[in-house]
This record gives structure tokens, C-alpha cells and sequence, in this order.
């Protein structure tokens, strides 16, 4: 038999068109009648948000690499000018079905619940007088129309900004020359105005409309041939040379302010625009026809946020679910007295990140709380951690790593990491070169036994009490003395770059991260081939990383049961006969952001579970500053294996499994229109009865292994899509 290449471009798929298909599974949870109908907007909202960063950034990078010449070849055996054309050719195909999904499904519904979303044209007088008068208080004053020619040149336009172009030819002189005008709509204005409307009806109109309809007043002795709503989105990225600046914050804050102008990459414009609009903004932009997106709408969904938002209608969005509140101790001493009897596991969103927060304020309240160390890597704008950080500065020892080049997030941390530092926070910005993306927290406090002992908390998600309540992380809080040792020297390495030779029991990228991660699964690999046990389960928002691909084909190959729960991009192909026949992969994309990682590894019977803040993908384990942590509780492995991970592997609703043909496809449970969602099942069990800080396992029929696969599944055709590999029953059992 020929010797099988685990390099070969075939057995991978392209982590870009992965990730446009992981927002099309959003964009199918827009579609899905199953969800209440304003929840669908908001998905179709979010699947808007979501191309727009990735224009911003990746089609950013492709259009750069192409400018310099890169001959670079991605894994899947694609040049950068073949990957750009195949991202562009998904993209356009996208487009036209998220507007697909909105005028044909979205509004529609809306409109039979009496939402409307209107043109101009069909308001009422009365309506219609309350936008005139809104018109004239509120947006005419905002407004600075711009005729181009030789004396007035073509205003620059910033990133993702409303515009409204027109076409002119002036009523008096001009010989009949054709103008260009544009109007930038101030982001201060809402892009949705709410107008009256008879009874219970909610009526809303675009404010481009009312714009468009007021313009012969911006342009007094014009005649306004044609006009289209527009919006340019730009290069997003940050170009930084961080060894040769003197003060990364400032370099940081210009290079943020230089984002809103950075090159044009994406032309969105309305369906129907006249031809010369669009060529006169094509050449300006200097845009390829490729980059250019005609849609009947709307030009920005992310404005229907708004009517998410301001629609109040609760009976069409998700029933309120309020988390469970997790009371560790009634004071400070209680609280680390806890502690230091056990780990806390906490499950996010299911379990309140109050208990995290409480952690943190009592901390730096406490007398007896000598110093806090803390990163940052996200968080929200009025930030209860970040003021707790603050008052502690006055009291004692505070040190806190903020992440400066986060992601679109930059500007908000440099107004945290000034505001610590004028408290007296010791503040750094991590390594030259890494981004920190850990998310760790060191208490040192002198306890009444007269000892010193440190106390941590080590999460997968940010530090962010807001998005705590969407997405699903996990929190331990310890005072293990192993564990918090090596968190200790993990901030030693992020403000003295100050290596240990390992951070055991830690994995910490760039360090060691990806070879341990490879080191346990060739370690199962070598169990499956002796008879032992051996089963890998990891759940990650994206695995695109090669040599842990590979590893993961060579233990499918020796024999390993492996299931992947990947939310976004998986670059891996499941379900190859003789290279990846025993690895199945899933995606959940529900009501909640999947953004937990859990690594769980048999271990011949011996099962280990490390939780962390990184995914298998290149920037995660070569280029930040990322740790992993072992559960060591048994009591807390259990939880895992029997409450956990079953549930995820079992969901037949929110999940699509991933086919060797690179295609998701949803269980056959839920293309019947049943089906059990792995979220809606952690939020009842939340509720249930539990013992004090709900953090051992309960008493379950089976573990993972006994309830999630059963011996008739695990040898069905791998690359069948439709084969369930667990019951209603087991997932029962399990929780």
C-alpha cells in the first residue's frame, strides 16, 4: 500500500472558506423558523458584523500579500490570487442570501407581526411629518453635502461609513454636465428612525430614505438625476514595528486612528445604482469589479441590531434566562477559606461570572490581600474588574498586562491602561512580537494561619461581565500551590521575560504549548495500538494548525476515536478512508457563542482534561502569550466527562457535522424538525438542585465514553453526515 503524505494539500480544507461557512451556519440560524422571529434578525445582523471584520482583515491580507509579491501557497495547495478569487466568489454567493433571507423571509414575518421596515414613499402624513420634523431638528444640521469638482475634491470617506452618493446636473449653467455629489450620514444618527404607526403596528424607515427623499434641499439649483446609499469598508489592520517604537501605547493609539483610512477593499452600494455612480466610486476607491457588492437593501444589516433592540416585543426573542448564582463564602475569609479546601469549577453562561467578579472585588478589598496581578485582554467599557484593579492600586501591590492590540478593541484598552497607571498600576503590554491572550488572575494574600498562599482564577473566556452572559467560558478558581506557581511564573515571563524551562502543569504558548498538546495525542495514538484505551475530544473555535492536524491523522490512523467540536474553521477533513476515518467533527452555533476550549485525552482509563484560552490554529499556539490548565479535581473531571461533553456531543438541533466533502449538514433529528439543542439543556440543568459551589460531578448513569458512542456508530461509514453517535436516552442518563 503507497505510503499516505499527511502534508498533501487534499486533506485540508481552506480555513478561509471555513470560516465564511461557520457564518453561514449562522446565517441558517436566521433562516430557522425554529427560533423566535426578532432572535433571527439578530443573527442575520451578526453574520453582517462578522463578513465586515473579515473583509477589514482578511481580504485585507490577501490584497497586501498579492501587492508584495507573496508566492506563499496555503495548506489546502492554493496561491494567494486562487484564495482570494475563491473567498470573493463565496462572498458574493453569501450576499445575495442573507438578502435573500431578509426580504424574502425576515420582513415578510415582520410585517405579520406588524414591523415594518418602510420606503419613504409609503409613510403616511403622519409619518411622514414626524421624519420631516425629525429631518430638519436632528439630521439636516449634522450635514455637509459635497458637490466634486476641480475646487472641491472627493471627501475622503471613512471606514464603514453611510454615504449616500448622487448624480447632478445644474439647473442653471453647467452645459449639461453631469456632477457627482456625495453625503456622508454622521454615525451619530440613527440608521433606523421609529415613526408612528396606527395601533400596535411599529413602523421604522431607513434613514437613507429620508435623506434621499430631503436631498433636493442639500442641493439647492441641482437636479438630481440618481442617487444610491453606499459604504466603503477599508484596511483594518495594525502595522506596527514594535521593536522600534519607542512607546507601543502611542504607536498603537496612531496606528488606531489611521484604521478608519485605511485603504478601500469593499464597495457595498444599492441594487440598481446608476452606472456611472458606480463607476465614478470604483475608480476613486480603486477597487477591482470582484470587490464590488450590489444589494437590494439596506447597505449595512448590522443596523438591524436596532431593531432587535428597540422592537419591544419581548414574545418574539428568547425567554429571559438568568444564570445561576454561585455564592462562594459570605466573606473574605469564608471566601478563601473555600478555596483552599477546592477548586470552583465555573460554567459560563449557565453559572453567573458574578461569582469571578466577587472573587476579584473581594480581593482587592481584603486587608489581608498583599498583592493582584491581572491581564487584560478584553473588556467592557465601565468594567467592574477594572475599577475593582483601581481601588486596589491605593491599598497594595497591583500589576496588570493589558493586551493593547487586541482586535477592534485597541482604543478601549488604551484608555484602561492609562487610567491604571494614573492609580499607580504597575501596567506592561505584554511581549514584543506576542500578543497575550491569557486569561489569568494571582491573588497573594497572607492568611490567618499566618501563612502566604496564592490564589488564582484561570478562564478560556475575557475578563468582560457583559459578554460573560452570551458566551460560554469557563472559570477555575485555586489555590492549588502547582498551579499557582506556575501562574506566578507565567507573569514573571510577561513583564521580565523571564523563561522557565516548563510551566508545568500549565501548557503556555509560544513556549510549549503546541508540542505538549502533540505529545498527548501521540500519546493516545501509541495506547490505541497496545489495546488500551484511548479517545481524544477537543472543543475549540478553530483548528487549522497542520502539524496538529497531522498529529490528529496519525492517531485516527493508529486506531484513536476522536471528536472535534470546532465552531468556526476547521481546516482538518473528517471521514477519509485510511487517514482520518475515526474523526468526527461538529460545529454548535446557537443562542449562546460557543467559546469555551476543553481538551480531553483517555489516557489508558486515566482521563485528563485541560481547559485554556487557545484554539489549534497558528496565532494561538505560536504567536501569544496562551495557557492551558489540567482540571486536577477528580470531582471536577467527572463534571466534565459525565455533564459536559456528553451533552455537546449529543446536541441533534444546534449542531452540523462536518462530511469528507468539506460540506456541514445538520443531524438527521433536526432536518425532521426534532432534536435535542446542547444549550437549552444546560440552561435547565443549571436550576437543578446542587450541592455548595455546584462544582463535583452528580451522579450519572454513564460516563462519556459508555453514553456518547455506542459500538454500532463508531463503525458506521465515517463520512456519513447523518450517523448519530448518541442517544436522547444516554444524553438523559448524563444529566
Amino acid at each position: 500500500m503507497p505510503r499516505i503524505l499527511l502534508d498533501d494539500p487534499r486533506y485540508y480544507l481552506n480555513r478561509h472558506v471555513q470560516w465564511l461557512d461557520f457564518n453561514r451556519r449562522v446565517l441558517e440560524e436566521a433562516g430557522d423558523p425554529g427560533n423566535p422571529l426578532l432572535e433571527r434578525v439578530k443573527f442575520l445582523a451578526i453574520t453582517a458584523n462578522n463578513l465586515d471584520e473579515f473583509v477589514e482583515v482578511r481580504v485585507s491580507s490577501f490584497l497586501q500579500r498579492i501587492e508584495h509579491g507573496s508566492s506563499e501557497c496555503s495548506a489546502d495547495g492554493l496561491s494567494t490570487e486562487e484564495e482570494l478569487a475563491l473567498v470573493t466568489e463565496v462572498m458574493h454567493t453569501f450576499v445575495r442570501d442573507q438578502y435573500k433571507c431578509l426580504n424574502d423571509e425576515l420582513l415578510p414575518q415582520l410585517a405579520k407581526e406588524s414591523i415594518r421596515v418602510l420606503r419613504f414613499s409609503e409613510l403616511d402624513a403622519k409619518a411622514e411629518q414626524f421624519a420631516r420634523n425629525f429631518y430638519n431638528r436632528r439630521v439636516a444640521p449634522m450635514l455637509t453635502p459635497v458637490t466634486v469638482d476641480p475646487s472641491h475634491p472627493f471627501p475622503h470617506v471613512l471606514n464603514k461609513a453611510l454615504c449616500i452618493s448622487f448624480l447632478l446636473r445644474r439647473r442653471r449653467g453647467g452645459n449639461g454636465k453631469a456632477y457627482f455629489g456625495v453625503v456622508t450620514v454622521p454615525r451619530a444618527l440613527p440608521r433606523l428612525l421609529c415613526v408612528p404607526a396606527p395601533g400596535n403596528a411599529i413602523h421604522y424607515v431607513p434613514l437613507q430614505e429620508i435623506i434621499s427623499a430631503y436631498a433636493p434641499k442639500l442641493y439647492r439649483g441641482y437636479e438630481i438625476l440618481a442617487s444610491a446609499p453606499f459604504r466603503i469598508t477599508r484596511n483594518s489592520n495594525l502595522y506596527l514595528e514594535e521593536e522600534e517604537a519607542r512607546n507601543l501605547m502611542d504607536a498603537i493609539d496612531s496606528q488606531v486612528a489611521l484604521r478608519r483610512k485605511g485603504w478601500a477593499v469593499r464597495l457595498e452600494i444599492e441594487t440598481g445604482a446608476h452606472a456611472d455612480i458606480v463607476e465614478r466610486l470604483v475608480t476613486t476607491f480603486e477597487l477591482d469589479e470582484s470587490l464590488v457588492f450590489r444589494v437590494p437593501g439596506m447597505v449595512n444589516l448590522q443596523r438591524l441590531f436596532h431593531l432587535y433592540e428597540e422592537t419591544p416585543r419581548p414574545a418574539l426573542k428568547y425567554p429571559p434566562f438568568a444564570a445561576k448564582q454561585v455564592h462562594i463564602g459570605h466573606d473574605a475569609d469564608s471566601l478563601f477559606a473555600a478555596l483552599r479546601h477546592q477548586d470552583v469549577l465555573l460554567h459560563h453562561p449557565y453559572e453567573s461570572y458574578d461569582a469571578v467578579v466577587n472573587f476579584l472585588e473581594t480581593a482587592a478589598h481584603d486587608p489581608h490581600v498583599l498583592s493582584m496581578k491581572q491581564t487584560l485582554y478584553r473588556t467592557n467599557t465601565d468594567s467592574p474588574i477594572a475599577r475593582a484593579l483601581l481601588e486596589a492600586a491605593s491599598k497594595k501591590e497591583v500589576t496588570v498586562v493589558v493586551e493593547l492590540k487586541a482586535s477592534f478593541d485597541e482604543a478601549s484598552n488604551i484608555r484602561w491602561a492609562r487610567s491604571l497607571e494614573d492609580a499607580g498600576v504597575q501596567v506592561f503590554h505584554g511581549l514584543v512580537g506576542l500578543k497575550t491572550h491569557a486569561k489569568l488572575a494571582l491573588v497573594v494574600r497572607q492568611d490567618p494561619d499566618g501563612k502566604i498562599r496564592r490564589y488564582a482564577h484561570l478562564g478560556t473566556g475575557n475578563y468582560n461581565p457583559s459578554t460573560a452572559r452570551y458566551y460560554t467560558d469557563f472559570s477555575l478558581l485555586t489555590c492549588d500551590e502547582a498551579i499557582t506557581a506556575s501562574v506566578n511564573d507565567v507573569f514573571n515571563f510577561l513583564t521580565a521575560y523571564a523563561e522557565q524551562p516548563n510551566y508545568k502543569p500549565l501548557f503556555v504558548a509560544p513556549r510549549d504549548l503546541a508540542k505538549n498538546c502533540i505529545a498527548l495525542i501521540d500519546r493516545e495514538a501509541r495506547n490505541a495500538k497496545r489495546g488500551r484505551p484511548a479517545r481524544i475530544i477537543a472543543k475549540v473555535n478553530a483548528l487549522v494548525d497542520p502539524p496538529l492536524i497531522q498529529a490528529l491523522y496519525r492517531a485516527s490512523q493508529a486506531g484513536v476515536e476522536i471528536d472535534l467540536i470546532v465552531r468556526g474553521q476547521s481546516a482538518l477533513v473528517p471521514g477519509l478512508r485510511g487517514v482520518s476515518s475515526r474523526i468526527r467533527v461538529r460545529s454548535i452555533v446557537g443562542r449562546f457563542l460557543e467559546h469555551s476550549r476543553i481538551f480531553y485525552f483517555e489516557n489508558a482509563g486515566d482521563p485528563e482534561i485541560y481547559l485554556g484560552s487557545a484554539d489549534w490554529m497558528q496565532r494561538n499556539l505560536y504567536e501569544r502569550v496562551e495557557v492551558l490548565f489540567p482540571l486536577k479535581d477528580p470531582e471536577l473531571r467527572r463534571r466534565v466527562t459525565n455533564e459536559i461533553l456528553p451533552v455537546y456531543l449529543a446536541d441533534t438541533r444546534s449542531a452540523r457535522l462536518l462530511g469528507a466533502d468539506g460540506k456541514y449538514s445538520r443531524p438527521r433529528a433536526s432536518r425532521n424538525g426534532h432534536g435535542m439543542s446542547a444549550q437549552e439543556q444546560l440552561m435547565r440543568a443549571a436550576h437543578r438542585p446542587a450541592s455548595a459551589f455546584d462544582t463535583g460531578a452528580r451522579k450519572t448513569k454513564r460516563n462519556i465514553n459508555g453514553a456518547v458512542y455506542t459500538s454500532s456508530a463508531a463503525s458506521a461509514a465515517p463520512d456519513d453526515p447523518t450517523t448519530e453517535s448518541a442517544s436522547q436516552d444516554s444524553l438523559n442518563a448524563s444529566v
